[in-house]
């Protein structure tokens, strides 16, 4: 019984209408401009598919609220946590709490500030909420008197893989069955190679970075919100699985960002389907069986590498992945949902999925992929891609209206809606529904 009072609430706090700021108030490029309403929300202008709208939540103008929202998760009240990175520095970071007043207008507190680059949020095994920093990950009370005096560091020193520096700074994580964190550790390069354009390399060949990065790591539950200091390396050759997720079967998927090379064809980024000691390529292959330039063939031995489940969209940037369970889309129940987040013309995109009973994706064979402006290019021949619909197909600029779309992360309210964070335009947003 109380259960349901718990999602009842949930749901109706989701359904209330939210004020928005101003948006002419914001950044002209980023701003998104309203006209309507979304399931309770103004409606942007973005073009949505058949039966849905893309409501406006929040959308940030001054020093209130996140200034990068990324990770996102509804509390039993219906208020919402979500992470901000803040900043590409350490320190820049924070948590905050999203809740509606009764007049609809959405307030913020802050429950924790200087963080590094603060990404995931989500409850774990012992209902406790659990955060990822660039370099720990750490739990907090947002419940608590003084949530910030609650943080307590639950895995730490993690690489500190400084943007500036490096390139996958990010920490993201996943709880496994039995409730040990799988947790990503980012590439610290792009490919491996030295300023002149070698392979850096060990004393058998492979990559010096890959002993220690480019995987996900396995740190084990020991129980009452406690995991082992010490991790096993569950898979490798990794660039950057900022987008994990667990099927209810026991499959854990990750989507690739590819490496970037300068054409905006080449090469396609890629869902894996993860397994106990598996190598996905990184640093040596990409696509199916491609070696990288600067990795001779012999050296990249791309046919010994595990091949991806299907390919994406090059430089379509996968930053989240989760499946739908929700009521209010009967129709994308079990699929997995994809933001495409990249500053290319095939990012600025959600997706859904079509999947098995395992929740691994569905694939065509070759097939087509669209891209801004109107238009679409083909995948390799013979090649896996990803079965399913794009849920944003108008989400590209339109001056004066509404900017291409950023989507980091995905959460799925008490009512059924797809909540989504779009960093770079610091606004979050809220997939609905659309009224007949």
């Amino acid at each position: 019984m109380m259960f349901s009072k718990v999602l009842a609430a949930g749901a109706l706090a989701a359904a209330m209408v939210v004020k928005t700021a101003p948006v002419e108030a914001a950044e002209p490029a980023r701003a998104y401009a309203v006209s309507g309403e979304c399931g309770g929300v103004a409606a942007t202008t973005v073009a949505m598919a058949p039966g849905l709208c893309l409501g406006l939540v929040w959308q940030g103008t001054d020093a209130d609220g996140p200034r990068m929202p990324r990770g996102l998760l509804q509390l039993a009240d219906g208020d919402w946590l979500v992470t901000d990175l803040g900043g590409w520095d350490a320190g820049k970071g924070a948590v905050w709490r999203l809740s509606t007043a009764n007049d609809g207008a959405v307030r913020w507190r802050r429950l924790a500030r200087g963080l590094s680059m603060p990404h995931t949020v989500a409850r774990g095994p012992d209902g406790r909420v659990y955060v990822s920093e660039m370099n720990r990950i750490l739990t907090l009370d947002p419940e608590a008197a003084e949530p910030a005096a609650s943080v307590r560091t639950v895995i730490g020193d993690l690489p500190d893989n400084r943007l500036h520096d490096n390139r996958h700074p990010l920490s993201s994580f996943v709880f496994d069955g039995n409730g040990d964190l799988l947790v990503n550790v980012g590439a610290p390069s792009d490919r491996c190679l030295d300023g002149a354009g070698r392979p850096k390399t060990d004393a058998r060949g492979g990559c010096v970075e890959s002993a220690a990065t480019a995987q996900v790591r396995r740190h084990a539950y020991l129980g009452n919100g406690r995991w082992a200091e010490e991790s096993t390396v569950f898979a490798s050759g990794l660039r950057n699985s900022i987008a994990l997720v667990r099927h209810s079967s026991g499959t854990v998927l990750q989507a690739e960002n590819s490496v970037d090379l300068p054409t905006a064809e080449h090469p396609f980024d890629e869902v894996n389907v993860l397994r106990q000691g598996g190598h996905y390529g990184w640093p040596y292959c990409v696509d199916l069986a491609t070696p990288l330039p600067g990795w001779p063939a012999r050296q990249a031995r791309c046919g010994e590498r595990d091949r991806p489940v299907a390919l994406l969209p090059p430089h379509a940037a996968p930053l989240d992945m989760i499946y739908y369970e929700g009521a209010m889309f009967p129709e994308l129940r079990g699929r997995l949902l994809m933001t495409w987040h990249g500053y290319r013309r095939t990012a600025g995109r959600i997706t859904a999925v079509e999947t098995d009973e395992r929740g691994a994706p569905l694939t065509d064979i070759g097939g087509r992929y669209a891209i801004y402006p109107r238009g679409s290019l083909a995948y390799p021949a013979g090649a896996p891609s990803v079965k399913g619909k794009v849920l944003t197909p108008g989400w590209d600029r339109v001056a004066g209206r509404q900017p291409r779309g950023s989507p980091v992360a995905m959460a799925v309210a008490a009512d059924g809606s797809i909540w989504v964070t779009d960093d770079r335009s610091r606004a979050i947003l809220r997939i609905a529904r659309s009224q007949p």
